[in-house]
């Protein structure tokens, strides 16, 4: 299993844009891997997770081939992680297939409604289909088995991070997410996972509600790590940073790179081998 990070920011981007902060600047005279746009990975070659307003600017940087994409899965609703107008980009006359195969989205309610309001007659019938899940319901995608679980991030709407499957690797897709919600660790008990991603918008602040920052992560790695949900062939990675966190790459990785979890940052790629 193969995955692609094609951008790892917070809804601002890194620099954030219309900011003129210290941290903003920092990162745009240091630049590298500071550069930070809205969070997204791509697994293997077919299954995107979200689909945020900065895929056009991925799709060109990491020369990946969209139209290979037959799984989206959107964990909420929130521009920077579902810019559903994209979409009506796949259909005629913008865009010439060379298979055919429709692009199946899946989501939450909010997502549903979002899509049903901007997608055209054209696109639906053609190019797009839309499936709403349904947290702690298990369901097959291709080769992926996808367990939806309820996140912590916005009380007014259903939010989800995924533990997907292939069979042979378990991957959690933790964010945007703040401290897990008990149903939540209490579904995580029966996994065993070869990859986590978590949430670390807040940086060194130990805020937990909506997003998590560096503590958080670190008390969530050794609380599933306790579990036995993960052990220590688990990779653990960090990503969804803002500037409000204020720290740059290479001061996340000091704080984070001694614990045993990686700094995501655009274009990273990591590959999970078979247990």
């Amino acid at each position: 299993m193969r995955i692609l990070f094609l951008g790892t920011a917070a809804s601002e981007g890194w620099p954030a844009v219309f900011c003129q902060c210290r941290n903003c600047e920092r990162a745009r005279e240091i630049g590298g891997k500071n550069i930070r746009t809205r969070s997204s990975v791509i697994i293997n070659s077919d299954l995107k997770i979200d689909l945020p307003p900065d895929t056009y600017h991925h799709k060109i940087s990491y020369d990946v081939d969209l139209a290979k994409i037959d799984f989206l899965l959107i964990t909420h609703s929130h521009q920077d992680h579902f810019y559903p107008e994209e979409l009506n980009m796949r259909a005629e006359p913008f865009a010439k297939l060379k298979n055919g195969k429709f692009l199946t989205v899946y989501g939450n309610e909010k997502v549903h409604e979002k899509l049903l309001n901007v997608l055209t007659k054209k696109t639906l019938e053609s190019s797009v289909r839309i499936k709403v899940v349904e947290p702690f319901k298990s369901f097959r995608m291709g080769q992926y088995l996808v367990t939806p679980l309820l996140a912590d991030h916005d009380k007014n709407e259903q939010c989800l991070i995924y533990v997907i499957s292939d069979g042979e690797r378990m991957i959690l897709y933790g964010h945007d997410s703040g401290w897990f919600p008990e149903e939540t660790w209490n579904r995580l008990a029966g996994f065993k996972l070869d990859l986590v991603i978590f949430d670390c918008t807040n940086g060194p602040s130990p805020e937990i509600r909506y997003h998590m920052g560096i503590e958080g992560v670190l008390r969530a790695k050794e609380e599933m790590v306790k579990m036995g949900v993960a052990s220590n062939d688990t990779i653990f990675i960090a990503t969804h940073f803002s500037h409000n966190g204020g720290l740059l790459h290479e001061e996340l990785e000091g704080k984070l790179k001694p614990e045993n979890v990686h700094v995501a940052y655009d274009g990273m790629i990591i590959d999970i081998p078979p247990r």
